[in-house]
């Protein structure tokens, strides 16, 4: 395999410039990008920089440096963007189809402890896990959240299968959990139990 260098998407800073998260869009026309200075970078297909926005704490009080962004997606039809931040909530903004559409805020999710990475599988369901060792669901239509389950290790990394239908989340224990919402005909069945026992557990 060759790899070729085409372009420099974001160039090097003096000082401490870290890159806290990434995505592409579904449609693959948009790349997101954000730095510690919490401000989405977007660009396009071809690495162009298009756009961008700042994001917000969940309270102005505690200043616009109180936390980082760790988890960024966007939905299936492209025109959102899911940020989940440290200060323990998650912000849905509308981006719209075109450069330079508004970005407005039409979802919160207020959570109980630091956002530590999210995905958007299906068209109002965004699965994210918390700092707490909780993988929940937000659901952009009611616009309320739960617990899918709960383990007692802090939330590193989360991704789903192609369908959407299950998730894996790997914990700083050392813990991989798999989750299914749908067995989508494998006959494969959710062990019953206690809440973090729900869940197939790879060692």
């Amino acid at each position: 395999m060759q790899l070729k260098h085409l372009r420099t998407l974001l160039s090097p800073q003096d000082g401490a410039a870290k890159v806290t998260c990434m995505a592409w869009s579904q449609n693959n026309a948009k790349f997101a990008v954000c730095t510690v200075d919490r401000v989405v970078l977007l660009n396009d297909e071809h690495g162009e920089r298009r756009d961008k926005f700042s994001t917000k704490p969940a309270d102005m009080k505690y200043g616009r440096k109180s936390y980082m962004v760790k988890g960024m997606a966007f939905s299936p039809d492209s025109t959102k963007i899911a940020i989940g931040q440290t200060d323990n909530i998650i912000y849905v903004y509308k981006i719209g189809e075109d450069w330079g559409d508004k970005k407005v805020i039409c979802n919160k999710f207020i959570q109980t402890s630091a956002v530590t990475c999210l995905q958007w599988p299906a068209e109002y369901i965004i699965v994210f896990g918390l700092a707490e060792g909780k993988v929940c669901l937000a659901n952009t239509k009611t616009n309320k959240s739960s617990t899918i389950y709960g383990t007692d290790s802090y939330v590193v990394v989360l991704t789903t299968n192609c369908s959407g239908k299950g998730i894996l989340s790997g914990h700083a224990d050392g813990t991989i959990v798999r989750y299914l919402f749908d067995d989508e005909g494998s006959g494969e069945s959710q062990p019953a139990g206690m809440e973090k026992d729900l869940s197939d557990k790879l060692l």
